[in-house]
């Protein structure tokens, strides 16, 4: 079979995107590997399929336990054989695994989490085993520079040691050239094929607002303008979760929380009626999530700053993995960036500590920033890209008016720098506008020439006038959150140079979903009333079958079927997602339905 017959027998697909050939070319060559793809850019194929034309069984290293299961579930739905050793597993279940592995020539795939490499047992079955390649999922956890460092993940150099003729295939959605070359090194990847996307994704919305109060409006806002569609909603803590979730039940929404601290029967069911969609909204701390192959969330809402760009756009990846137009909405205030540097000031490790506030003094940065978001995030994992023109709120929004904001700006400067940039942003808003508080007064700060200075402005318009001075790099935050002049800040201050800001950045906006006038970008016009049956059919054959829905079909394959009518099987096979064996398990009854509805 070549590589070709099996993407559409088993994935149902007529041709591969951007890198996956590639990729399966080197695995079946036998080298090694590390590829660097967006969230949503078919990763999994890269190995799956190769897997499926190679002597042996693939050994899948992943972090979680949901997301082996949700890919096994796949993989099995496609009539190919795959098994998980897990630490949920009981004895008996764990024995059963080791017969199939060692009697049953047709596994094709294992699935096991990296602290299972520390079992003696283990590594005697893989060494008595034909083993076709190791792939390593979330590689970014193998680096302690990257966002989600695992110490299970590092001591995976043991791979070359005890199997150096297998090849490893490491794969992760975000890695910096930082953390690229520190994955090929801890990994001991011999002349690694290194194949790395843009990081861009081009149907996904990015939306950046600050939060007004707790933000609940706003995100009752935009979720109405996504009804009857999959979202997440993150927030800081569990609390927060719980708060939200009941909010928007009150408002009628199909809402659940989500987060560590919940029983595992409850995150399981949660996790399932998600899933299956029967809850169409999760508001989860960022415990939910990682690597959920779920093709049909159209949003993802951050409730407050991630604390890296890493997690961020991993976290917002999780939209539109089914290609279809999806938004991700960020609500921030300046508050949410002082409450996390608390948290990285407990970090004992100083490199460490030092990195995590880089990090988030780029995360903040990219909050405030009047740029293109999509160029942003590409510059920051070292890409270059062109402005997206249409796929983020700073490039769509309409020519904003303009507000001199020189004045309060060069009074905020000259506070910080008669402050010997030694104090934190409300501080130095504090004594800018006058305040007569203990510890101002205590350091005699209400002395100063620039006490009171720019007391004719709220807190708010401060606030504004900050975060343009970030944006333009004037500012930066130093050790214990204080405000530090660059050399670029110097400069303004001493030629007094005019600056502007967007109009709108004085007064929140109310959110509007920008995804709506997209849809049509992407597929032409299709049939709403057909595509609602079809997934009312999806429901129930997935019910049936005890998968989750996406399985099935994912929505794509469905508005696909309900522009193009198929009446015949090879009609049917020509819909992108429809391959032989989801035809012979799930296209009879589609099909069946599409006719019943042609003939009326």
């Amino acid at each position: 079979m070549t590589k070709t017959e099996a993407l559409k027998k088993y994935f149902g697909f007529d041709s591969f995107r951007s890198f996956q050939e590639e990729a399966i070319e080197a695995s079946l060559a036998g080298r090694d590997m590390l590829m660097i793809l967006p969230t949503g850019g078919g990763k999994s194929l890269c190995y799956q399929l190769p897997a499926l034309l190679k002597e042996g069984v693939t050994v899948v290293i992943s972090p979680l336990i949901a997301l082996m299961q949700d890919q096994i579930k796949a993989l099995q739905d496609r009539g190919i054989e795959a098994l998980m050793l897990s630490s949920v597993s009981s004895p008996d279940e764990q024995n059963r695994v080791y017969e199939r592995i060692y009697n049953d020539g047709s596994l094709k795939f294992l699935y096991v989490a990296p602290e299972r490499f520390a079992s003696s047992r283990f590594l005697e079955m893989l060494s008595h085993i034909k083993i076709a390649s190791f792939v390593i999922d979330e590689a970014h956890c193998v680096s302690e520079w990257g966002h989600e460092f695992r110490a299970d993940y590092r001591k995976l150099h043991l791979l070359k040691e005890r199997f150096s003729n297998v090849p490893i295939a490491a794969f992760t959605a975000t890695a910096t050239p930082k953390v690229a070359d520190d994955i090929i090194h801890a990994l001991r990847l011999h002349n690694p094929k290194l194949l790395k996307a843009k990081i861009f994704r081009d149907n996904l919305l990015l939306s950046v607002t600050k939060r007004v109060g707790n933000g609940y409006k706003q995100v009752e806002s935009f979720v109405s303008q996504h009804k009857n569609e999959s979202g997440i909603i993150y927030t800081f803590t569990r609390k927060e979760s719980e708060k939200l979730a009941v909010y928007l039940q009150k408002k009628g929404y199909e809402a659940l929380a989500y987060h560590a601290g919940l029983a595992a029967e409850v995150r399981s069911d949660v996790y399932n009626r998600f899933i299956n969609d029967e809850a169409r909204i999760i508001v989860a701390t960022v415990a939910f999530g990682m690597g959920i192959d779920k093709s049909n969330i159209r949003y993802v809402v951050h409730m407050s700053l991630p604390k890296t760009i890493e997690s961020y756009f991993q976290e917002v990846g999780r939209a539109g993995r089914d290609t279809l137009m999806s938004e991700a909405l960020l609500l921030y205030n300046s508050a949410d960036e002082v409450q996390k540097r608390e948290f990285i000031k407990e970090i004992a490790d100083e490199n460490y500590r030092n990195n995590a506030y880089k990090k988030l003094d780029a995360m903040y940065t990219f909050a405030v920033s009047s740029a293109c978001r999509h160029q942003y995030i590409a510059g920051y994992f070292g890409d270059h890209i062109e402005p997206c023109k249409s796929l983020c709120d700073n490039c769509t929004k309409e020519k904003q008016e303009q507000v001199d904001i020189t004045r309060p700006a060069l009074m905020l400067l000259s506070t910080i720098y008669r402050l010997r940039q030694n104090f934190g942003q409300n501080y130095v808003l504090d004594v800018a506008r006058g305040s007569s508080s203990a510890r101002i007064l205590q350091n005699a700060h209400d002395r100063l020439t620039v006490y009171s200075v720019a007391k004719e402005y709220s807190k708010k318009q401060l606030e504004a006038v900050c975060e343009r001075l970030f944006d333009l790099g004037a500012i930066v935050r130093g050790e214990h959150k204080v405000l530090r002049l660059t050399q670029k800040g110097v400069e303004i201050l001493k030629t007094r140079q005019k600056l502007f800001i967007d109009k709108d950045r004085y007064t929140p906006q109310q959110i509007k979903s920008i995804h709506a006038e997209y849809e049509t970008q992407q597929m032409e016009e299709y049939d709403i009333a057909l595509f609602e049956e079809l997934r009312s059919l999806r429901a129930d054959v997935a019910k049936r079958n005890n998968i989750p829905a996406y399985i099935v079909f994912n929505d794509k394959t469905l508005k696909e079927m309900s522009i193009k009518h198929p009446k015949t099987k090879e009609e049917m096979l020509a819909v992108n997602g429809v391959g032989e064996v989801k035809f012979e398990r799930y296209g009879k009854e589609f099909l069946a339905l599409l006719l019943e509805k042609s003939a009326t």
